[in-house]
């Protein structure tokens, strides 16, 4: 490749156009003229930059430029290849490679055909079941009894014995957060939560008026000497908890802490919101809270993290029939009802196996990057579940989480920083980042390279870091 790389540096001399489309130009030119040849492996990234005198980032989107025009492949691990049979796109065709979107926590979406053709007739058979107006119609908040059963049926692993009566079908579950928090909680009530957690529950405190405390967590998530503690000197009115995989630091409560946090809620009579969204992800699951504590538990789970954020489907577990009365009221108020047409989806795709199916699929495509990540970003320090598709990624001292974020964001990628989740300051110094969505493996596998780069590239900061580190929240 030696002259090939020499023939592109004086390409990239001579061209008018940014770096990255020279170079994806260069290997068209080097395909047509025969000089690339099928399946033949490019130079790696680190190489090309270095050859090239370019940085790292603009070399990966030169790749990225010519694998969106059909003439190259991306293997993880293994690098990248001309295509077997390349697209006939004009070398010169206009195309930017647009940010890359790793701030949303979205699953991978798997692209296996079988699958895809399970969803796709899901879409086509929508409203073959009884009256087709019936879709288009107001309903009683909180679906059909056959779909809480269904709800029952998909959430039996984790929570046997659920009855349908008690469950909620919601639209979404930050709609059930948003309903559970009002009806629970008045303005000016405390809510006791992690110090780092889900941005939701910071933005509808906001909303109402409530006033979270955040308790100290580590690795293992909350702690619950610190719940037993607030409880002791001042019950709040609830405590809000992501068990599983917490967004966005990935901690899992182990079976012991899931234990004390319910047994202090009982001595103190504190109500438990247990948001589960990624409860049935890991394969070794772990009792729900509501299990231990279920007379004053309200559990929440929904098929975003399983299946796909549009369907816009959760379902509420309350502790009693009066609570779903009273929640079903207050939701409806909120929120209407559910959309209909999702809620026969959902329930179709839960009697048939295809939400089964999605989630295996998506389990799968998330524990293969997150192998991935940890063979690019070996020597990086970040915390992460097998299962998981999200990672979080403390800030090295002396530098901070601001100059990381601005760092990936010149790079086109777009991180969270922690202040999104922190429930009090000083915020950690650390960064979410997110492996799923549209995004195929080997576009993860390049945007990885391109942050394990900008970190081990990053630039002193005079002042040195302006958060904590991420055991001492």
């Amino acid at each position: 490749m030696g002259n090939d790389l020499s023939r592109w540096a004086a390409a990239l001399a001579d061209s008018d156009r940014p770096t990255y489309h020279a170079i994806a130009d260069a290997i068209a030119d080097d395909i047509q003229a025969g000089r690339l040849r099928a399946q033949q492996k490019l130079p790696p990234l680190r190489a090309l930059a270095t050859a090239l005198g370019i940085n790292f980032s603009t070399a990966a989107r030169g790749y990225a430029e010519a694998a969106e025009r059909g003439l190259i492949d991306g293997r993880p691990g293994s690098g990248s290849y001309v295509r077997g049979e390349v697209r006939s796109d004009p070398v010169h065709r206009a195309s930017a490679v647009g940010p890359i979107d790793m701030s949303m926590n979205m699953p991978p979406e798997p692209r296996d055909p079988a699958l895809v053709a399970r969803l796709r007739e899901g879409f086509a058979r929508l409203g073959q079941r009884g009256d087709l107006y019936d879709l288009l119609r107001y309903q009683e908040f909180g679906g059909s009894r056959a779909d809480r059963e269904a709800g029952a049926a998909w959430m039996a692993r984790r929570l046997p014995g659920a009855d349908p009566a008690n469950i909620l079908v919601c639209p979404g579950t930050h709609a059930a957060l948003l309903g559970l928090m009002a009806a629970l909680l008045r303005a000016g009530d405390t809510l006791a939560c992690e110090a780092v957690t889900y941005p939701g529950i910071k933005g509808i405190a906001a909303h109402l008026g409530i006033r979270p405390v955040g308790l100290p967590a580590d690795r293992d998530g909350l702690d619950p000497d610190a719940f037993a503690a607030l409880c002791a000197a001042h019950p709040p009115k609830a405590l809000y908890v992501n068990p599983t995989f917490n967004n966005p630091t990935t901690a899992t409560l182990p079976a012991e802490r899931r234990a004390a946090i319910a047994d202090t809620a009982l001595r103190y009579g504190v109500p438990i919101i247990e948001d589960d969204p990624y409860g049935c992800l890991p394969r070794q699951r772990l009792a729900p809270i509501a299990t231990l504590a279920p007379q004053l538990t309200f559990y929440v789970a929904g098929l975003s993290k399983v299946l796909g954020a549009g369907l816009r489907i959760g379902y509420l577990v309350t502790p009693n029939v009066r609570y779903t009365a009273r929640l079903s009221s207050t939701l409806a108020t909120l929120s209407v009802m559910a959309n209909p047409a999702m809620i026969q989806l959902a329930t179709r795709w839960i009697e048939d196996g295809t939400l089964r199916a999605a989630t295996r699929a998506i389990r799968a495509e998330s524990i293969a990057r997150q192998r991935l990540a940890a063979r690019v970003l070996d020597g990086i320090a970040y915390h992460s579940q097998p299962e998981a598709f999200h990672l979080w990624l403390p800030v090295p001292a002396p530098w901070n989480r601001i100059e990381l974020a601005t760092r990936l964001q010149g790079h086109g990628i777009a991180a969270v920083v922690s202040d999104a989740f922190a429930m009090r300051a000083p915020a950690p110094e650390a960064v979410r980042i997110c492996l799923g969505g549209a995004a195929s493996r080997e576009d993860c596998h390049r945007h990885l390279e391109i942050i394990h780069d900008a970190i081990e590239h990053l630039p002193a900061m005079a002042a040195g870091g302006t958060g904590e580190p991420f055991v001492d929240f």
